[in-house]
């Protein structure tokens, strides 16, 4: 009889992890996956396009949770969770990344004696200001198994006395989908339709609730945004969350008036993959973007003074600057773009085949 296993998604970086982890399960006979989206992110832009271009069969179940503050999200996820649970019976539940979802449904997992996967475990920013902290803190202490994206993955779980039995260095599955989709990237039409050329334009993202909840934030964002742009075409797709902020703050009117920016919807992936890989040189407060630029080996500037992803910066091309500092981040621009940069290299395993050990050793692991 194949493993069932219960694949959870629930905001916009969980899909790219999840489309590579379901190709390596659906080759393989021991093992039947059912995707359950909790739907953390609703909005069109924000998830169903994402299954789509992302190649990933339409979920089984849609628990449809929306909005709300992470205790709402979390409790609503767990109601609606655990009846699923009670219907499919499963072998094991897999929750990818940091979002609540992952968080939510290994606690109803594991209250029910079900073993959890906990995929890109063991990463730590040491901060406990950002929710998503918790959220890792939380799986990793009660995941059967830890699969872990580079060095300090290990390191951080063992200092926290995981038992490296459950811990296995896999490599990273968002890497496993871009190489994937990278070919089928190439074609968009995007620098046409924006009208800029390689090498000719900053990629901007901002959403973390530190950075855009906050009147301070936003206009430290604005005037790196206004400094960029005297240099390079700035491109911005503005996150749902960032966007009402601007217009919460009444800092909207500021940031369209800036010439020499190009304001965009939230991209598909297929889309944004192309504007990475041709830009020159990307601002953001993104994890999963790190480890995306560390790849494609395009200088990345983390709007963040911690990252989680610590060989995006050891390794890769990923600078951290401390937030609301703007002089200390429009300097790096400025070097950046005078051809000042570090050299990086591709971590570990990050090579493409990170959802196939996945599922080998699951299998391994449970029959």
């Amino acid at each position: 009889m194949a493993i069932k296993i219960i694949c959870v998604v629930g905001a916009r970086p969980n899909f790219m992890k999840i489309a590579p982890l379901k190709r390596a399960f659906d080759s393989r006979e021991e093992i039947e996956a059912i995707i359950v989206h909790t739907g953390q992110h609703y909005d069109e832009k924000m998830s169903d396009v994402f299954f789509k271009e992302l190649e990933i069969p339409i979920p089984k179940y849609n628990l449809g949770i929306g909005g709300g503050t992470h205790a709402e999200q979390k409790a609503k996820v767990m109601m609606a969770f655990e009846p699923v649970l009670d219907d499919e019976k499963p072998d094991m539940v897999l929750v990818v990344g940091d979002v609540n979802a992952t968080a939510a449904c290994s606690i109803v997992a594991v209250k029910k004696g079900i073993p959890v996967c906990h995929v890109e475990a063991g990463l730590r920013s040491y901060d406990r200001a950002m929710p998503e902290e918790i959220n890792r803190m939380i799986t990793d202490c009660i995941s059967d198994y830890l699969f872990v994206t580079e060095q300090s993955g290990i390191d951080n779980l063992a200092k926290e006395g995981v038992s490296p039995d459950k811990v296995f260095f896999v490599g990273n599955v968002m890497i496993d989908n871009l190489i994937y989709l990278e070919e089928k990237a190439m074609k968009s039409s995007i620098l046409t339709e924006l009208k800029i050329e390689q090498n000719g334009f900053v990629l901007m993202t901002m959403h973390r609730p530190q950075n855009v909840d906050n009147a301070e934030g936003l206009q430290s964002i604005l005037k790196i945004i206004e400094h960029v742009s005297r240099h390079k075409t700035v491109v911005l797709p503005l996150h749902p969350r960032t966007k009402n902020n601007l217009i919460r703050f009444k800092l909207m009117d500021t940031l369209t008036a800036m010439e020499n920016v190009i304001l965009e919807e939230p991209l598909g992936y297929l889309q944004f993959l192309k504007l990475m890989k041709n830009a020159a040189m990307i601002v953001t407060d993104s994890g999963g973007i790190q480890e995306e630029t560390t790849y494609l080996q395009v200088p990345c500037i983390t709007f963040r003074s911690s990252t989680e992803r610590p060989v995006t910066t050891s390794l890769g091309t990923n600078y951290l600057m401390k937030e609301l500092d703007v002089d200390q981040v429009y300097d790096k621009v400025k070097a950046i773009l005078n051809g000042e940069m570090k050299e990086g290299k591709i971590p570990p395993f990050w090579d493409g085949h990170a959802a196939e050990r996945i599922a080998d050793i699951i299998i391994e692991k449970s029959l």
